[in-house]
């Protein structure tokens, strides 16, 4: 496979290779707002586990926002990529006023996708973290350090695309990492996507309340239970 066709194509994929989660009641699927959560999604529907999100938020380089040189957890978790820093000659004081915007956005999207709900409790759980793509990872890592000292069960890393470098920094910091390609040389990761539009927060939220009904709907299946009016 050269590109793919969509995420949600994406997630039927990584469906396929996640099939020992399925049912998994110790299982949850955690999506990296925005684009991951369309990935998130169909791996909800295909697992039938609960879709929640972790926000991270990218810090841009100066001139070049796109260039992740970090990344800001809602835990309070920093991710900051050593080399980039180098590069752009920053030190971490240039950097507050960049982390508080990115925390000011953080909140924001807290209380729009969840409510202003915090994190589920995942101490004992087995968390699948999905992005639609990673280039240098920062957002990955970042999200993964928010997660270390959880007390998880597992930590399964899910990810359509990215590098192969950056894919195998991941695999040492997860319990188990499925991907789909690590294509050479490899640009951006909407290179590797027929349709990668842009993720608005409206979809985001469509995509977390379609796969809650999701679960609600085969629960009453499973029970023979009518749906509630």
């Amino acid at each position: 496979m050269s590109i793919l066709r969509d995420r949600e194509e994406a997630g039927r994929l990584l469906a396929r290779r996640l099939g020992a989660y399925r049912d998994d009641p110790d299982a949850l699927i955690l999506a990296l707002p925005r684009g991951g959560v369309a990935v998130g999604y169909t791996l909800s529907l295909a697992l039938h586990l609960p879709l929640d999100v972790l926000i991270t938020r990218k810090l841009g380089a100066p001139g070049n926002p796109e260039y992740a040189i970090g990344a800001v957890a809602e835990t309070g978790a920093v991710f900051l990529n050593r080399e980039a820093l180098d590069a752009f000659a920053l030190s971490r004081a240039d950097l507050e006023k960049p982390i508080r915007a990115q925390q000011d956005e953080i909140k924001r999207r807290q209380a729009l996708y969840r409510g202003g709900r915090p994190l589920p409790t995942l101490t004992g759980r087995t968390v699948l973290l999905v992005d639609d793509g990673i280039a240098t990872g920062s957002t990955f890592f970042a999200s993964l350090e928010a997660l270390k000292g959880l007390r998880l069960k597992r930590l399964v890393g899910a990810i359509p695309v990215g590098p192969q470098e950056t894919l195998a920094r991941v695999k040492r910091q997860v319990d188990e990492l499925v991907f789909l390609m690590t294509p050479e040389p490899f640009w951006a990761v909407g290179n590797h996507y027929e349709d990668f539009t842009q993720v608005e927060d409206a979809a985001v939220l469509r995509y977390l309340e379609g796969a809650a009904a999701a679960l609600r709907e085969r629960g009453n299946r499973l029970t023979g239970h009518a749906p509630a009016p």
